[in-house]
């Protein structure tokens, strides 16, 4: 197995227990074991616990930073069905990787200082373009920035009816978000 596969595997189970049983359960002997490898090689590859951890962060946060940016709508269109159209793709995003979105949406109370900060500053740039994006449809009847964060929240609520109940439709949850969005449009 190459190194960069190595890594990989060694972070697909790092990522594997942290879901199952929380960043707190995360040892170099836990990850060495699961992974069929000795703890000298996840010290090779991530230096310590802390560097491995991060790592599973940095990981997380790069996908879910590309998702984010093929979801974030762009102007132009009805406001309403761009809204919902993006919506609609963000919680398929989130069906088809639960385990990266749990973190991101409902981070473990042992997570990482890391991770917290991670998601704030992500929230905060996903805030930012969508203010950019409802900008224009709002035509100073509202604040453009806190009209984006009433989105996002309706967002991260609808995803995490996602996460608990996998099984559920995603069009009603679309149905509320319209209900939701009307002054926007």
């Amino acid at each position: 197995m190459t190194g960069a596969a190595r890594r990989e595997q060694i972070l697909a189970v790092t990522k594997e227990i942290i879901e199952e049983s929380g960043f707190h359960a995360v040892s170099i002997d836990r990850v060495a074991r699961e992974a069929g490898v000795t703890r000298p090689v996840v010290y090779t590859h991530f230096g310590d616990l802390d560097g491995l951890l991060n790592a599973v962060v940095d990981r997380g946060n790069q996908g879910t930073l590309e998702a984010l940016a093929q979801i974030v709508p762009t102007p132009g269109g009805q406001p309403q069905e761009v809204l919902v159209d993006s919506l609609r793709r963000f919680l398929e995003t989130v069906r088809a990787d639960p385990a990266t979105w749990r973190l991101a949406l409902l981070p473990p109370e042992s997570a990482p200082v890391l991770l917290a900060d991670r998601i704030a500053r992500d929230r905060a740039n996903v805030v930012r373009r969508l203010a950019a994006v409802v900008e224009p449809w709002l035509a100073g009847a509202a604040d453009p920035v806190l009209v984006a964060r009433t989105l996002v929240a309706v967002a991260e609520e609808l995803a995490k009816v996602v996460l608990e109940d996998p099984a559920r439709p995603i069009e009603p949850l679309l149905d509320h978000a319209r209900w939701a969005m009307r002054g926007v449009s």
